[in-house]
């Protein structure tokens, strides 16, 4: 009979694996003016988000949501504590994050299928490989009819499509995105999430996204960050545990308005300790 050994190594749990991204203890304050104080727009704000998960942070205006993403994003520098995209610290902008701003930030002069192409080409990719990438992506976001176009002849839904459709083609890790859907109407806002539902499902992205809206944080979020008003720290993380794929008849349900309220309780709160 062979003697069977079970090491210690052996019956130990598996260990998680390290969030995709941690924002630890993390603090920006602007310089006085005339003598008076240091502006704190963000106090010691920590959070994880895990490896292709979908984090929202929602908050009152001015808490520091955008300051936030910035920091992560590399744009700004936190006065105080650290920011980790995987073990790597932050240190300035990279290609393992993508950013996709409010504005569309799009190259005017050049066409929807140039734009989508920029970054590829900053990276030296052979031709054949940024077409191939180039043409995924367009048919991702639903854009390849209006490769040619240049940005003036899109509406605002297709160019934060063209947006989206550029920072997913650089492959990035993590996605941070700033309110881009806040400018749209209605109907084109939702026709998005349900765009960017379907990519993030398909690209398997660890995705970092704000937001002023409540449905819009529920229904796309695994988990919502709820941020105090100013200075800008983390109030709550309200878990979502609604079923995916997931559509807009789930705003509906039962437990999507009781998240609702609970999120809405946490905001006003603090708007009325902000009074």
């Amino acid at each position: 009979m062979v003697a069977v050994t079970t090491t210690l190594a052996a019956r130990a749990p598996l260990r998680p694996p390290p969030p995709r991204l941690c924002i630890t203890d993390v603090s920006l304050q602007y310089p006085a003016r005339a003598g008076g104080a240091a502006l704190v727009a963000l106090d010691r704000v920590s959070l994880n988000v895990a490896d292709k998960e979908f984090a929202v942070i929602v908050g009152p205006s001015g808490c520091g949501k955008s300051s936030l993403l910035y920091l992560t994003a590399g744009l700004q520098t936190p006065t105080y504590g650290e920011i980790l995209a995987g073990d790597v610290p932050v240190r300035g902008s990279g290609a393992d994050r993508g950013m996709v701003f409010q504005g569309y930030t799009l190259f005017p002069w050049l066409s929807v299928r140039d734009n989508v192409e920029f970054g590829l080409k900053l990276r030296k990719l052979p031709a054949a490989e940024r077409r191939a990438i180039v043409e995924h992506y367009l048919d991702e976001v639903g854009l390849r009819k209006f490769a040619d176009h240049l940005p003036n002849q899109l509406s605002g839904g297709m160019k934060q499509r063209v947006a989206i459709a550029r920072a997913l083609a650089n492959d990035p890790q993590i996605l941070l995105m700033d309110e881009p859907f806040g400018a749209l109407d209605s109907q084109t806002r939702s026709s998005m999430q349900q765009l960017l539902l379907r990519v993030w499902e398909n690209a398997q992205k660890t995705v970092l996204f704000v937001t002023h809206d409540i449905d819009e944080a529920i229904l796309l979020g695994d988990r919502v960050h709820v941020m105090t008003a100013h200075p800008g720290r983390i109030k709550e993380v309200v878990a979502i545990p609604l079923p995916r794929p997931r559509d807009l008849s789930i705003v509906m349900e039962p437990e999507f308005i009781r998240l609702k309220r609970q999120i809405l309780r946490l905001l006003h709160d603090e708007e009325r300790e902000a009074i």
